[in-house]
């Protein structure tokens, strides 16, 4: 019996990180080919970089808001169906962006594009919990928060390869047709969801999870600064550093490789005990890859270094605070506490980019990168404080 609730070796536990793997792509997907297609855009549509960040801003804004009634939903649907209702959704999102005539359809999009970021980390983070076998949860979180990055890197490399070819709208739709494929392929991929829960959390299990408010802010500044660099990273190359469009956004592929790697790598590192301090380690890596993004205005080829330093340690926080929650998951709320960490997280994105998009519009990238830099280190200095505290508590509690 116990074959139907778990997976741990071959073929099934594979097939679940590839499905889990997709679904976090596609979640945010969207905002990667809005970011990777950005010079198309701004050229075809006649937007403004200030309207491009503020496309960021809705689709975050709209998954904070969103986040704690998810993580609730998901509770209590289960994670196959809202995985589903997940893929649908950003299928349906993107073939609107696809269809959008000027700016007014394509913001609408974006904003319903907002609901499938919200459902994406409770939803993976439950299926986890409910059929990964402790031992390998840390793994599995790794490879699954790099689908992010692996849609990162579809929007920069093959998707915008192919809109030079078919045009960004043909590319878009293209990606559609594919979050519906998944979509079917979850439902015979993943076990049947466990009967609705009918019980409150004890009052007593909710008091251990204080970690959550320190991890969401930390979540904040870390979004800041990495929504900052998905939206203008490649705006930056083709304005500042005269590389081409296809060029220009093979930056944002690079940069999703290294995101991969990184978050692979650190979430199987984060075991208890080590997963506390990272984040404000990966926090201080991520400061010094914002600055070698302003140093890039002097030396061009360092922002393709710092695309790799950015990937390896700022996209790589995001997989270990999830790999710390779900270490320390209240039971019963382990979609509502990825979400309220995955909130912050999106606030974050909401209001980087805004702020970046003035310097940007003003011609002032260096600046802009040095704001990233300071958001990073704001990260840091959060998630060191949350380390320390918390090492003393238990200390205090076993002594």
């Amino acid at each position: 019996m116990a074959a139907k609730t778990s997976v741990g070796e071959g073929q099934g536990a594979r097939g679940l990180t590839a499905v889990l793997t997709s679904a976090m792509a596609f979640s945010m997907l969207q905002l990667f080919l809005l970011g990777a297609l950005g010079p198309r855009l701004v050229g075809e549509l006649g937007i403004s970089a200030t309207l491009l960040g503020l496309t960021t801003t809705i689709g975050f804004g709209t998954a904070a808001l969103l986040s704690p009634v998810s993580g609730r939903i998901v509770d209590w649907i289960g994670p196959r169906r809202g995985l589903v209702v997940l893929l649908l959704v950003a299928a349906a999102a993107l073939a609107a962006i696809g269809a959008a005539p000027g700016a007014g359809l394509l913001l609408g999009a974006v904003a319903l594009g907002g609901l499938p970021q919200a459902l994406a980390n409770p939803a993976t983070n439950k299926a986890i919990l409910a059929v990964i076998p402790a031992e390998r949860r840390g793994a599995v979180t790794g490879l699954k928060q790099s689908g992010v990055q692996l849609g990162a890197f579809a929007a920069g490399l093959p998707l915008a390869a192919l809109a030079g070819g078919i045009g960004w709208r043909g590319a878009v739709w293209t990606a559609a047709g594919l979050a519906v494929t998944v979509a079917v392929w979850t439902l015979r991929a993943l076990p049947a969801d466990p009967p609705r829960p009918s019980a409150a959390v004890p009052r007593a299990a909710l008091g251990r999870g204080r970690h959550i408010v320190w991890l969401a802010v930390y979540s904040l500044f870390l979004g800041c600064g990495i929504a900052s660099v998905n939206t203008y990273l490649s705006l930056f190359g083709a304005q500042r550093l005269h590389l081409g469009p296809t060029a220009a956004a093979a930056l944002v592929a690079v940069l999703g490789v290294a995101g991969i790697a990184g978050r692979v790598g650190w979430a199987k590192a984060a075991r208890p005990g080590r997963a506390e301090w990272l984040p404000g380690w990966l926090g201080a890596g991520a400061v010094g890859a914002a600055g070698l993004l302003a140093a890039a205005l002097l030396v061009p080829p360092l922002a393709w270094v710092a695309a790799v330093a950015v990937g390896v340690f700022a996209v790589s926080g995001n997989a270990v605070s999830m790999v710390l929650v779900m270490q320390r998951a209240v039971p019963g709320r382990a979609g509502q506490d990825s979400a309220l960490v995955a909130a912050g997280f999106f606030t974050g994105f909401a209001v980087g980019p805004p702020l970046f998009g003035l310097l940007a519009e003003a011609g002032h990238y260096g600046w802009g990168w040095l704001c990233v830099a300071v958001e990073f280190a704001a990260a840091a200095v959060v998630a060191f404080v949350w380390a320390w505290r918390d090492r003393r508590e238990r200390s205090e509690a076993q002594a």
